[in-house]
């Protein structure tokens, strides 16, 4: 008798502490230990996402890097927004997209800047000739012990990162995007469940799920699906680049039910199906990917 294909899900990826690490402003994946497993060597693909035109903010490293992977070998031609600075990640992406036989496009944007959304949009046009699937990922999250140390500046950088950019991305794309196209967001388990060292950030995402929802109820009207996802614990970049409070880091992850931390590869799935025609009766919802702490109780 063939012996079915079962693996424990607490004894995937890494299981053991992380070492004490930090990097400056930007972090990259390439220099994390252990580097972040996004599918470069793992995901295949089955031309579920054949022909579509996407873009993917934040897509340098993380969640964005394995969602671009994995996109590309389902048969998606896809453009990355990244911060500038992070090159080197963002060029290697690119590779992977490219080795997958599709096009890529890098375009390093800081969403700080006014205007910054509605220049990538043009960007994406202007390479690909339209826009079809709008993944909005790219996040700013710095962690602060006390509410004293979180200044006003912070929590306005942070917002303009985290949900205005996605009002700009949505405001500029709309009159691109075609009946059966998609719009993703990355939401948190923070929205749920928030942090005292991340106020800032855990209230954007709460404004992200609300935004993913309104927005749902919005575009349905013009055949357009709009649903996110609400990682958990997730080994990125993002936790290295202050994201969270010292110390904190060799043991990350490891209160999940899972007793790990989640990898990148592990949220590409999610997104595949969300934007693909097998989600066709699936809008204005939030798809926890979080290790076992519950989004909606």
């Amino acid at each position: 008798m063939t012996k079915p294909n079962l693996q424990d899900p607490r004894k995937l990826y890494h299981v053991d502490h992380f070492k004490k690490q930090d990097q400056d402003t930007p972090a990259l994946q390439s220099e994390m230990t252990p580097v972040p497993d996004c599918g470069e060597e793992s995901y295949v693909g089955n031309e579920q996402l054949l022909n579509r035109r996407v873009l993917i903010t934040g897509g340098d490293s993380g969640i964005g890097r394995a969602v671009a992977i994995a996109f590309a070998r389902e048969g998606a031609d896809v453009a990355i927004q990244f911060f500038p600075g992070e090159e080197k990640d963002a060029q290697q992406v690119a590779d992977w997209i490219e080795k997958a036989g599709r096009k890529s496009l890098l375009i390093p944007c800081d969403f700080q800047e006014d205007g910054a959304p509605k220049e990538v949009i043009e960007n994406v046009i202007a390479a690909f000739g339209g826009l079809d699937t709008l993944v909005m990922n790219a996040a700013q999250q710095i962690a602060q012990e006390s509410l004293a140390d979180l200044s006003i500046k912070q929590i306005e950088d942070t917002f303009k990162v985290n949900i205005i950019a996605m009002f700009g991305l949505v405001k500029a794309a709309e009159k691109y995007l075609p009946a059966g196209g998609a719009i993703l967001t990355t939401t948190s388990v923070q929205a749920f469940h928030p942090s005292t060292h991340l106020m800032d950030y855990a209230a954007t995402k709460a404004a992200i799920a609300n935004f993913t929802v309104n927005m749902s109820q919005y575009f349905a009207k013009k055949g357009i699906r709009v649903n996110g996802v609400a990682p958990g614990p997730i080994w990125t970049a993002l936790q290295l680049d202050q994201g969270q409070p010292k110390d904190a880091l060799p043991k990350f992850g490891q209160d999940s039910l899972m007793e790990r931390a989640g990898q990148p590869v592990e949220l590409a799935p999610v997104y595949v199906f969300l934007a693909s025609n097998k989600a066709s009766f699936v809008t204005g919802q939030i798809y926890g990917v979080t290790g076992g702490t519950p989004i909606n109780l």
